[in-house]
C-alpha cells in the first residue's frame, strides 16, 4: 500500500517496480512505455508487519466495512423520509435533487480521488473522505431549508466519492489475489444490506424520531471508522523523489464540470424538462464541448486525472465498458421492480422491498465462490458465463404470468443476484490484479465511475421507455384523465377507490407491460456487456504476480 509498488498487504512482493508492470503482449493491452505513476524506480517498500497477518488486518477491514456502509446506506436512507423533510422544510419542486446532487458529487469525484490515492497514498484520501462525509452529515442535520439541505447533500457526496473508490482500492492492497474474493464478498454484502436497509431505517427514524437523525446516526459510525483508519492503517514508507508530485488541477476541474453537466442532463431530462427542450439540448452540447476540452487538457498534462492508458489497455477498457453496461441493466430491478411489485402484484412497500432484497442474498454468496470458477477457467470466461445467465434471466421476466405470484419475480431476482455476483467480482478482482500499486487507485476509480455513469444513463433511458409504453397503452383507456407516467400511475393505484375497476385493471396491465419492456432493455444492456468482453477483453488477464518479476495470466 505504498511507494511505487508495495507489498500487497500479505508479505508477498509485487511483480514490478514500475506502476503497471509489464503486460503480457499486445493482447493484454501492451505498455505505455512510461515509468510508474510517480516516476520513481528502486525497490518496493515493505508493508508493515501488522498488516501481513489476518489479525493485523481485522481492524482495517472493519473500518472499510463501516466506510462502505456509510456510502451505501446514504444513497437510499433519505427516500422514505422525503414527506417529512418536505413537510418541515418545503421545496417540493426541487426535492429530487436530494438524490441527484449526492449522486452527481459521488460520480464526478471518483476519478479525482482515484488519482489522488495513487499520488499521495490511500490513507490521507480515505481520512479526508470520511471527515468530509461527516461534516456534510452534520450540516444536513442542521439544514434550515431545502436549498441548504441539497447543498449539504452535495458535500456528503464529495466525501462519499472518496469512500467508494478508496475502500475498494485498499481492499485490493491488503489481500493477495487468492484472498481478494473474501474481502470483496464482505464488501458486497455490506453494500447490498445497507442499500436494502436504508429505506427501512429512514422510515423508522422519520416516523418515530425526527428526519434529522437520518444524518446524525452517521456521526458515531463514521467516527469509529475514522479512528480505526488513523490507528490501524499503516502504509509503507514511500520512496523519496527529487520532484514533487504534480497535480493536474485543470484536469480535475474539467472532469468535474463535464461529469456534472452530463449527469445533470441525464438525471433531469424527461423529468424537470422534455428531452428535446432547450435546457436538455444545451446541457448535452455543453457537456460534449467540455469533454473535448478535457481530452485536450489530459493529453497535455504530465500526470492526468484520467490517463490515456485507462482506455488504451484492452483489459481495463473492456472491464470499464462491461461494468458500465451492468450499471445500465441494474436500473431495471432496483428502480422498476418495487413499482411492479406494488402496482401489479398489489404488495405493500415492505413486501415489495423483500422481492428486490432476495437478490442481495445470492449475490455475495456467488461472489465469494467465484474464485473457484475463475481460478480454473479465468476471469473473462467466468464473467461471460455470469452475464450470459443474467441475459437469459432478464429475458425470462416478461414471460411471467399476469398478475402472477410474488415468489415468481423473487425467484428471478435470486437467480439474477447469483449471475451478477459471478460477473462483477471476477472483473473487479481481475482488473485490479493487472496493475501495480501506483495505478490501482486510478483503475478502480475508472471502473466504479463507468458503473455509476451506466446507472445514470439507465435511469434516463429506461424511464423514457417505461413512460412511452405507458402513454401508448393508455391511449384507449376506459376512463378519461388517467395518468400517463409511471410515478403518477403508481400514486393513483395506491388509492384504488378513486378509480373504477376497469380503469384500475387497465393501469395495472399498462405498468406490467412497461416494466416488461424495461427488462427487455436490461437484457440488451447485458448483451452489450457480453459484447465488450467477447470482442475487446483479452482471453487471459495479464495478472501481476506477487512472487516474481513476470506477469501471470488468468
Amino acid at each position: 500500500m505504498g511507494g511505487t509498488e508495495a507489498r500487497d498487504g500479505t508479505g508477498g512482493t509485487a511483480a514490478s517496480n514500475n506502476a503497471g508492470g509489464t503486460e503480457a503482449g499486445n493482447d493484454a493491452g501492451g505498455t505505455d512505455g512510461k515509468r510508474g505513476t510517480h516516476g520513481t524506480a528502486g525497490p518496493p517498500p515493505v508493508a508493515p508487519a501488522a498488516l501481513t497477518t489476518p489479525r493485523g488486518r481485522r481492524p482495517v477491514v472493519a473500518a472499510l466495512m463501516l466506510g462502505m456502509a456509510l456510502a451505501a446506506i446514504d444513497g437510499t436512507i433519505v427516500s422514505t423520509a422525503v414527506p417529512q423533510i418536505v413537510g418541515d422544510l418545503g421545496g417540493f419542486t426541487v426535492f429530487s435533487w436530494l438524490f441527484s446532487g449526492y449522486l452527481l458529487a459521488v460520480t464526478v469525484t471518483l476519478p479525482v480521488y482515484g488519482k489522488l490515492s495513487d499520488t499521495f497514498g490511500r490513507k490521507p484520501v480515505l481520512i479526508a473522505g470520511i471527515i468530509l462525509f461527516l461534516v456534510g452529515s452534520l450540516l444536513c442535520a442542521a439544514a434550515w431549508n431545502m436549498g441548504a439541505l441539497i447543498a449539504f447533500r452535495v458535500i456528503q457526496g464529495l466525501g462519499g466519492g472518496a469512500l467508494q473508490g478508496t475502500v475498494q482500492t485498499i481492499a485490493a492492497d491488503l489481500y493477495p489475489l487468492k484472498e481478494r474474493p473474501r474481502i470483496q464478498a464482505k464488501l458486497s454484502t455490506v453494500w447490498a444490506t445497507s442499500a436494502v436497509a436504508g429505506p427501512v431505517v429512514g422510515g423508522l427514524l422519520a416516523g418515530y424520531a425526527d428526519w434529522r437523525w437520518i444524518f446524525l446516526i452517521n456521526l458515531p459510525v463514521g467516527a469509529i471508522a475514522l479512528w480505526l483508519v488513523v490507528r490501524h492503517l499503516h502504509e509503507p514508507a514511500r520512496p523519496k523523489t527529487r520532484t514533487r508530485p504534480c497535480i493536474d488541477w485543470a484536469g480535475a476541474v474539467a472532469v468535474f464540470a463535464t461529469g456534472t453537466l452530463l449527469l445533470t442532463a441525464l438525471v433531469q431530462g424527461g423529468v424537470a424538462w422534455p428531452w428535446l427542450s432547450a435546457p436538455s439540448l444545451g446541457l448535452f452540447a455543453a457537456s460534449a464541448a467540455l469533454a473535448a476540452l478535457t481530452a485536450v487538457i489530459e493529453r497535455r498534462a504530465a500526470e492526468p486525472i484520467i490517463p490515456g492508458w485507462v482506455w488504451r489497455r484492452r483489459t481495463i477498457a473492456s472491464v470499464n465498458l462491461a461494468l458500465g453496461a451492468m450499471g445500465l441493466l441494474m436500473v431495471a430491478p432496483t428502480v422498476f421492480l418495487p413499482t411492479y411489485a406494488q402496482s401489479v402484484l398489489g404488495l405493500g412497500p415492505i413486501a415489495a422491498g423483500f422481492v428486490l432484497s432476495v437478490m442481495t442474498l445470492s449475490w455475495p454468496v456467488s461472489a465469494a465462490l467465484s474464485d473457484r470458477v475463475y481460478n480454473r477457467i479465468g476471469f473473462r470466461l467466468t464473467a461471460i458465463i455470469g452475464m450470459s445467465a443474467a441475459l437469459l434471466i432478464l429475458l425470462a421476466f416478461p414471460l411471467l404470468p399476469y398478475p402472477g405470484e410474488p415468489w415468481q419475480p423473487a425467484l428471478i431476482m435470486l437467480l439474477l443476484g447469483a449471475a451478477l455476483g459471478l460477473f462483477q467480482l471476477p472483473l473487479i478482482v481481475g482488473v485490479q490484479s493487472t496493475v501495480g500499486w501506483a495505478e490501482r487507485g486510478t483503475t478502480t476509480a475508472s471502473v466504479l465511475f463507468c458503473r455509476q455513469v451506466g446507472q445514470s444513463i439507465g435511469a434516463a433511458v429506461f424511464g423514457a421507455v417505461a413512460n412511452s409504453v405507458l402513454a401508448a397503452r393508455l391511449l384507449d383507456a376506459p376512463a378519461p384523465g388517467l395518468p400517463d407516467d409511471l410515478d403518477a400511475v403508481a400514486r393513483a393505484l395506491e388509492d384504488p377507490g378513486a378509480l373504477s375497476a376497469a380503469a384500475t385493471e387497465h393501469l395495472r396491465r399498462a405498468v406490467d407491460a412497461a416494466v416488461d419492456y424495461v427488462y427487455i432493455g436490461a437484457a440488451g444492456a447485458a448483451a452489450l456487456a457480453l459484447l465488450a468482453l467477447v470482442v475487446l477483453a483479452p482471453r487471459r488477464f495479464p495478472v501481476i504476480t506477487e512472487t516474481g518479476d513476470s506477469p501471470d495470466a488468468k
